[in-house]
């Protein structure tokens, strides 16, 4: 999010897309390799400019090495002390271009990394819980600095095994701390709570709870809920479909008023046939 708060940015590089219908479809007919099923997701939250596009590329237009990872005519370069991603990606279904350098400094490196599930076959971490990040594109021509987060999600098995639903948020506390609520369900109706701060110094502190909050159902029906002291109130709809949503959330946390970014994934509503149809229409595969 920039400084300003006007302009916001998600990036996500997938190696076996989690949301991909083809890698679906894929492993119906038996083992299949995550790296024939990757696709770098970039969304662009700003007035007048704003962008989706996530195009999944198959293993001949990819690359991974320790420090750089290709994506078509897309790649992240690590080099020890940044994250660069140069971005060529054209959105769909409208074919508007999305082209630029983005950079990612994180404040800190974390070395954290938990399991979701029981079986610890998903896990998750953050690896710059707080970090500053340059936007520089030409196409949208956007220009701006603020603050950012990067984590890592893995797992052993397709989405839909492990999980039932999630309630995901991170925020920016006032001394530079980043607070993270993980709220999630399995198939069989098992929950399991993080509630974690991740402080300036690199510790990681368990936090009791606060109680949940339900929030108003999206355009699609989609439940929704926020862990928080007081009434969460939805500041900005920033993505809204069948089977996810991402909103910003105006809560309050340990005597301070936040803005969190949130996200809620049903499963179930992402497995479903007809939203495993509608997906192509966003999501288009080069292989």
């Amino acid at each position: 999010m920039s400084d300003d708060g006007q302009h916001g940015i998600t990036l996500i590089a997938f190696v076996g897309s989690v949301f991909s219908p083809y890698y679906a479809w894929a492993r119906k007919r038996g083992p299949v390799d995550p790296d024939n099923h990757c696709a770098l997701n970039v969304a662009i939250y700003s007035q007048g400019k704003s962008r989706w596009a996530m195009t999944e590329r198959g293993r001949r237009h990819c690359a991974r090495s320790a420090q750089q990872f290709t994506i078509g005519p897309s790649q992240l370069n690590w080099d020890g002390d940044c994250l660069s991603i140069d971005i060529d990606e054209v959105c769909a279904p409208l074919p508007r271009r999305i082209q630029g350098r983005i950079k990612l400094w994180p404040q800190q490196l974390q070395t954290y990394s938990t399991a979701l599930d029981a079986s610890g076959r998903h896990r998750w971490g953050p690896l710059a819980p707080a970090a500053r990040i340059e936007v520089d594109l030409r196409t949208p021509d956007l220009k701006w600095q603020g603050h950012a987060y990067l984590d890592s999600n893995e797992g052993d098995e397709p989405i839909d095994r492990g999980f039932h639903t999630w309630d995901w948020s991170r925020a920016r506390m006032r001394d530079g701390s980043t607070l993270v609520f993980y709220d999630m369900h399995t198939p069989t109706g098992d929950g399991q709570l993080l509630s974690l701060r991740f402080t300036p110094r690199g510790a990681v502190e368990s936090l009791t709870a606060p109680a949940t909050q339900r929030l108003p159902k999206t355009g699609w029906r989609l439940e929704r809920r926020m862990r928080s002291d007081g009434v969460v109130a939805v500041h900005e709809q920033l993505e809204d479909t069948p089977f996810y949503q991402r909103a910003l959330l105006k809560l309050d946390h340990a005597g301070e008023h936040l803005l969190a970014f949130h996200e809620t994934l049903s499963v179930p509503r992402l497995v479903s046939p007809v939203v495993q149809a509608m997906l192509p229409w966003r999501m288009p595969r080069r292989a």
